[in-house]
């Protein structure tokens, strides 16, 4: 058929978690496709960001694999899928028999669907362990974790939309939409910046978001730009201020005092816990002014309609559990919960984090956030499964890496380059290679399919169908364009062909298409039982969507809270400084962050052509007065070391960081921040602190060009 007898099929951006609609338009030839802006889309209204733009310029990309390969003698030789199943199975089969089921780790994907990772999840609880995980690990867990135990879901409490449209005031605390989700903060965000709601910014950096709004250029914006790592001080000011100007001006109404005395429970923890608190002191901790902060609470509490919105500034800690829930804190002493406009955020990095989440890749948690260790709970999903689950919670991800080589002899993973998005990525490099057996599904020869024994050529976001959930909650149909290469395997199909050959043709692997596991999907999850394809339509539906005709919740809460006794949870919580502080031999604080133009590893937007030439090599920021100190000029190759590596890079001398902080990014393979990051985790939700690690600078680079990113 003619290029210009193909309609454009309607889908959903691959890239963030904003979940903007896209049509691709298919040309004559398998892999000819050009973007298309879709005018009615249901979350962005036809408006589009550079890398959606540029999505298609991946899908049939030169590194693209094609055939399967095995691994012999150290090299790679190409394979039937005959070949490369049947050695997959073997060594499962193996690795279970010699060593148990948990010597086994998975890993899921936020780039792939939700039918695809539900099955994936259900193939390791069926293989007989729970080390099933994704890369939430990496972003969002605490967030999850906090969110859920306080508040009941692991995900944001309102929507895009409701913000918009009711919120007055915007705490944007280690998030940076005008950069990581760039048509959420134009669309939604600025429109209500536009229409008179004030932000407040709690960042260590000065980035896109804080010129999106012109913080620098009004008094009715504010950037508080903290040191890494001192969140909890500063939102402990906040608090503190709150609670002193209720007890000197209750009429003002800073505090909900019907709302916390009918909705939560745990306030005179928390007044306790701030009872002796030294304002000064932490503010000086903190590195912002006093007064500025003062200033910032009573912006937040006097406002009608106050919203939060939390990213991995705040999550990707050694507290990070504590980060959130101290932002659960303020929302729930000033009733900014259970109604439009108002509610703690966190914005999703990847396409389909929060789906992945939904579906249960995750060790401590069945589909719809259901706890592995809750009989009740386990005993309705193995009704349905017609297998028993194993009762106690798997390892992470990170800790997955941390066995390998010890209790953990083999992976299987889908669409994760853990070798390059975990800490301390050298070591892990080092890890992976005392496994007996790895095998890897993925579209390019990512860092971490080097490592593999048998590598398994899937196809891109273009070629096949399913579901994904936004950042929102709103779970959206993805459409097929076309196949591009004939042998090549989508990823749901892979999984089903493994779990059949393991199990047997009654084992519950056996579907034909994403729409029939789709259909076992809302069996197992409360939250999306509700859903059908045809429902789902081109408008999705937000989640939870218990019943048929369920419409789903812009907000939530209206109510309660989904917790047991249904109260919302506030917990005082103090100052837990990072893992590692700036002393002689590292003297700066290094953080990291994600550029608009790439995307996670960059085992996509590396090889796009387009958003390459934005950012072709990573950088760091450095202050103007590190920078004299170091006798380091704008554009210098520099090295940055940290206790676990080194990389050079690019020095931009900016006052966007602060003094005695450098700031790069995690996307380019040939220095990437993982190399420097600590692989200290949170205690409970087993997140690595990405985000705070003691560095230092070496200057007198030879200039040369960087080895190319082969990611």
């Amino acid at each position: 058929m003619a290029s210009e007898e193909q309609e454009p099929v309607k889908t959903i951006c691959p890239y963030c978690g904003v979940g903007c609609g896209i049509q691709v338009k298919p040309g004559e030839e398998p892999g000819d496709m050009r973007f298309m802006p879709w005018g009615e889309a249901p979350v962005n209204e036809g408006k589009i960001c550079i890398k959606g733009g540029a999505a298609t310029q991946v899908v049939d990309h030169e590194d693209r694999l094609t055939d399967p390969l095995i691994k012999e003698d150290g090299e790679f030789r190409e394979a039937t899928w005959e070949e490369a199943y049947g050695r997959i199975v073997d060594e499962l089969e193996r690795i279970r028999e010699e060593h148990g089921p948990d010597a086994m780790g998975f890993y899921g994907s936020s780039k792939t669907m939700n039918e695809e990772n539900y099955l994936l999840q259900k193939l390791a609880r069926r293989y007989g362990t729970n080390n099933v995980d994704n890369c939430t690990r990496m972003c969002h867990a605490s967030t999850v974790w906090a969110l859920r135990t306080s508040l009941g879901a692991g995900a944001m409490t309102n929507s895009m939309a409701d913000l918009r449209e009711e919120a007055d005031v915007f705490w944007i605390q280690g998030a940076n939409p005008g950069e990581q989700h760039p048509i959420a903060n134009s669309v939604y965000f600025r429109q209500a910046v536009l229409d008179g709601a004030t932000v407040i910014q709690v960042d260590p950096h000065a980035n896109k978001t804080t010129r999106s709004f012109k913080i620098d250029e009004t008094d009715r914006h504010m950037h508080l730009q903290l040191n890494p790592g001192t969140d909890i001080p500063l939102l402990n000011i906040v608090l503190k201020t709150i609670l002193e100007n209720h007890e000197e001006n209750p009429d003002e109404g800073w505090i909900d005092e019907a709302f916390i005395e009918e909705r939560t429970e745990g306030f005179e923890h928390l007044q306790e816990t701030l009872e002796g608190f030294d304002a000064e002191a932490a503010a000086e901790e903190c590195g912002v002014p006093l007064e500025d902060i003062r200033e910032a609470a009573e912006k937040y509490a006097s406002a009608e309609n106050a919203a939060i919105f939390t990213g991995m500034g705040m999550s990707q800690h050694a507290c990070g559990v504590d980060n959130v829930q101290n932002e659960i804190n303020l929302a729930l002493i000033t009733g900014n919960l259970g109604k439009p406009g108002t509610g703690v955020n966190p914005l999703r990095g990847q396409n389909n984090v929060q789906g992945t989440c939904d579906v249960g890749a995750m060790p401590n948690v069945l589909p719809g956030y259901q706890l592995v260790d809750d009989d009740e709970a386990r005993k309705s999903v193995e009704e349905v499964w017609g297998f028993d689950v194993p009762p106690e919670p798997g390892l992470t991800n990170v800790e997955i890496s941390h066995e390998a080589g010890r209790s953990v002899h083999g992976l299987f993973v889908m669409g994760e380059n853990p070798i390059m998005s975990e800490p301390d990525a050298n070591n892990v490099a080092e890890r992976f290679e005392q496994l007996e057996f790895i095998a890897v599904q993925d579209i390019f020869m990512t860092e971490t399919a080097k490592y593999a024994d048998v590598i398994l050529p899937a196809t891109t976001w273009a070629e096949r169908g399913g579901t994904v959930t936004n950042t929102d909650r709103r779970v959206q149909r993805m459409r097929p364009v076309q196949k591009v290469h004939e042998n090549t395997k989508h990823d749901l199909e892979i999984v089903s062909e493994i779990g059949t050959r393991l199990f047997g043709e009654d084992g519950g692997f056996d579907f034909s298409d994403p729409e029939e596991v789709f259909e076992e999907l809302r069996q197992v999850c409360p939250s999306y039982h509700g859903m059908t394809y045809d429902a789902l339509g081109e408008e999705g539906i937000q989640w939870p969507c218990y019943e048929e005709g369920d419409e789903g919740d812009q907000y939530l809460y209206e109510e309660s809270f989904d917790t047991e006794n249904g109260l919302g949870h506030i917990e005082g919580v103090s100052h837990t400084p990072p893992a590692e502080t700036p002393d002689e031999e590292y003297p700066l604080i290094l953080t990291t962050a994600r550029l608009e133009e790439h995307y996670n590893t960059g085992t996509m937007s590396r090889r796009s052509p387009t958003l390459n030439r934005q950012h072709p090599e990573n950088f760091v920021d450095v202050h103007p007065n590190d920078a004299e100190r170091y006798g380091i000029e704008d554009g210098q190759k520099v090295t940055l070391r940290s206790r676990r590596g080194e990389i050079t890079v690019e020095a931009q001398v900016t006052e966007d960081t602060k003094e005695g902080v450098i700031w790069t990014t995690p996307h380019f393979a040939a220095a990437s921040a993982n190399k420097l990051t600590n692989d200290v985790l949170d205690e409970r939700s087993k997140i690595p602190e990405y985000k705070a690690a003691a560095a230092e600078i070496e200057v007198g680079i030879e200039p040369g060009e960087d080895a190319p990113a082969d990611d």
